[in-house]
């Protein structure tokens, strides 16, 4: 089978590259320039020890135009955004589907550690992305809005691996990036400093008032993109009693401090993407798991899927969740659903 592998720089795609190379299947690489940040030479390096080709995609245009600007937009909205997952489906995974349907390609593979599953549906048959066996790195939340277009070309090699097992084969083949450190932050941003970013490419963000539920004026906030729902830590206000964020509201400019988080049992959810189950024609309720954050445990909840992108989430007890995050469903351990959370 020819295969296109899109690799970063770092061990999990390498691996995924020698994992395929040694099960007898015709691989290339490809790796995006996103940024001023893209390990473009490790990638390079990873290329040259095993003796494969390598395409080099720019990608920086529509990750300007999509991702960091999206980045902005939410921030400045009072939203908390993951673009991670945007740049997946928007991004990442699109181009690389796109330059292997182009170039003759029969699949495209990721070093996620995540697992494509067929499923059949009383809607057909569908594919779906299912959780990895290594909890510890399990990635299935952030590539729950890839598209069944490309879900039907997706191969996750490492969806059985553990992370240990990947370094260790891995410096046995010689491979340079073997122990090379995980990335943590946000790729365009390696020192974390998003508020900086944001201003830096629109200017100042304006200082408001920090208010209690009761809309009390507490202090000043230095702009709203410094902060988001759930926040303890950082806030740069004294008030002699631990508070967290609890609403951000970017039209009167303020910031709602509370002494308790202050959740809700219903969490609302737009811009729908279906991929273990069809979107459904009219209301329908499901008993779902969900996750809420990347690393947040799954909670047991009933799923209110209303069509048109929309579903509200209702939870056994009371959570706090980050407008602009994503709230991703699963099933027996695949993913039917995911949105964006809203309220």
């Amino acid at each position: 089978m020819r295969i296109l592998v899109g690799i970063s720089g770092g061990v999990d795609s390498a691996y995924c590259l020698l994992k395929l190379m040694r099960e007898g299947h015709d691989v290339e690489a490809c790796v995006l320039k996103m940024h001023e940040y893209t390990d473009t030479s490790s990638a390079r390096e990873v290329a040259e020890s095993l003796g494969v080709k390598l395409h080099e995609i720019d990608a920086t245009i529509s990750f300007n135009n999509i991702i960091k600007e999206n980045f902005i937009s939410e921030y400045l909205s009072g939203r908390t955004p993951n673009p991670c997952i945007l740049c997946n489906e928007r991004v990442k995974f699109a181009m690389l589907y796109d330059f292997a349907m182009k170039n003759g390609f029969d699949k495209i593979a990721t070093g996620h550690y995540a697992r494509v599953v067929k499923l059949e549906t009383p809607d057909g048959e569908r594919y779906a992305i299912a959780k990895a066996e290594d909890e510890s790195k399990e990635q299935s939340y952030m590539l729950y809005r890839l598209t069944q277009k490309i879900l039907s070309k997706l191969i996750l090699p490492l969806a059985d691996d553990c992370k240990g097992r990947v370094r260790e084969v891995s410096a046995e083949a010689g491979i340079p990036v073997a122990n090379k450190k995980d990335s943590q932050e946000i790729c365009f941003l390696p020192d974390g400093k998003h508020a900086d970013y944001i201003e830096s490419v629109r200017g100042e963000c304006p200082r408001g008032s920090f208010i209690d539920t009761d809309g009390n004026v507490l202090g000043e906030h230095k702009g709203i993109i410094r902060y988001t729902v759930g926040q303890r830590k950082g806030l740069g206000i004294a008030l002699g009693e631990r508070v967290f964020v609890t609403k951000i509201d970017p039209i009167n400019n303020t910031v709602t401090l509370s002494p308790e988080l202050i959740g809700k049992r219903t969490v609302r959810l737009s811009d729908m993407i279906y991929s273990g189950m069809a979107e459904p024609r009219e209301n329908r309720i499901i008993d779902v798991q969900v996750k809420i954050r990347y690393k947040s445990p799954m909670y047991n909840v009933k799923a209110e899927l209303m069509g048109e992108g929309n579903a509200v989430l209702h939870f056994c007890s009371e959570i706090m969740a980050a407008p602009g995050q994503s709230a991703v469903l699963y099933i027996d351990g695949y993913i039917v659903a995911g949105g964006i959370i809203t309220e």
